[in-house]
């Protein structure tokens, strides 16, 4: 996931924002971790990082996420990630703090 930030029209800020697994996946191509990996490799490559998991910047411990996840081994980048993207979109629900967030939580569908 990525947005991109408001701009100033100053030219030295980022093109977008990432978040959730595109943050991820950004942490996991300067690691220097090769596939398979287990999730205990994963975790002690990344899990001390904080990955944002909203465009506002709250962030969360990979480590945390990667409990999450039941799968033991990822054969793949792409595999990891898939397996992280539904404990990250849970998280973002269950800890957005905006009004509207909390409106919609409470409304039957």
């Amino acid at each position: 996931m990525g947005v991109r930030p408001p701009s100033s029209g100053d030219d030295d800020e980022p093109e977008s924002i990432e978040f959730g697994i595109a943050a991820v996946d950004a942490r996991l191509k300067d690691a220097e971790l090769s596939f398979p990996a287990t999730k205990d490799d994963v975790a002690a490559e990344l899990g001390h990082e904080r990955i944002p998991y909203n465009v506002h910047g709250n962030d969360v411990a990979l480590r945390e996420m990667l409990a999450e996840v039941d799968t033991e081994e990822f054969r793949s980048r792409q595999e990891l990630l898939n397996d992280l993207h539904g404990p990250f979109e849970e998280y973002r629900r269950n800890n957005s703090n905006g009004v509207f967030q909390q409106v919609r939580s409470m409304l039957p569908f």
